[in-house]
């Protein structure tokens, strides 16, 4: 079975020039995240990973869709291999299941790793600059969700979890309990 993977790193980011890119494959089945690359615990990952079967073929727009580490990419390769599962990159353009198919991905994931690094190095060093000049101001605050409150009130008195507050505001629990504290929402333990 041929069997497409996307993956865009957040709820924003559109996945349509990913679809582009693999619908010349004739691709049978398509798992989509909208999710991190920084590790695996993505839900639509998982469930192809536990899909794909020996003879399938992965299709992907780029090896860095699949994950960012090099770490997690070449598990995620080495175990597909062993399943039998091939996997077709459009971008590298490579066959995984050779020697140089691997080497070539090594070292592919190697530059994207450094080129990351670099960026992120300027990036901080940029924000460095701004700080020290007094321009910097940090990201905007994100707006609070129209039935905020309501829903605060419920996790305060235990009628709902915290993952559930987060699923249901879109965000992660480092901005959920920010939030909670900068507006003095308590809760003993959750």
């Amino acid at each position: 079975m041929k069997v497409g993977y996307i993956r865009v790193s957040t709820e924003e980011q559109n996945e349509q020039r990913q679809y582009d890119i693999l619908s010349e494959y004739e691709i049978e089945k398509f798992y989509v995240d909208k999710a991190s690359g920084k590790n695996t615990d993505r839900p639509e990952y998982q469930k192809m990973m536990a899909y794909l079967r020996e003879g399938d073929t992965l299709y992907i727009a780029s090896y860095d869709r699949l994950g960012r580490s090099m770490m997690d990419l070449l598990n995620i390769i080495d175990d597909l291999d062993k399943r039998g599962v091939k996997i077709f990159s459009k971008k590298e353009n490579f066959d995984t299941s050779t020697p140089q198919g691997r080497f070539m991905l090594r070292s592919f994931l190697n530059l994207a790793e450094m080129e990351r690094d670099l960026i992120h190095e300027r990036t901080m060093e940029g924000v460095r600059i701004a700080k020290a000049a007094g321009k910097y101001k940090g990201r905007k605050p994100k707006e609070l969700p129209h039935d905020y409150h309501r829903i605060m009130k419920q996790w305060v008195n235990g009628e709902i979890s915290a993952a559930s507050a987060c699923r249901y505001f879109g965000c992660n629990t480092v901005m959920f309990y920010r939030w909670a504290k900068r507006n003095g929402y308590e809760k003993a333990s959750d």
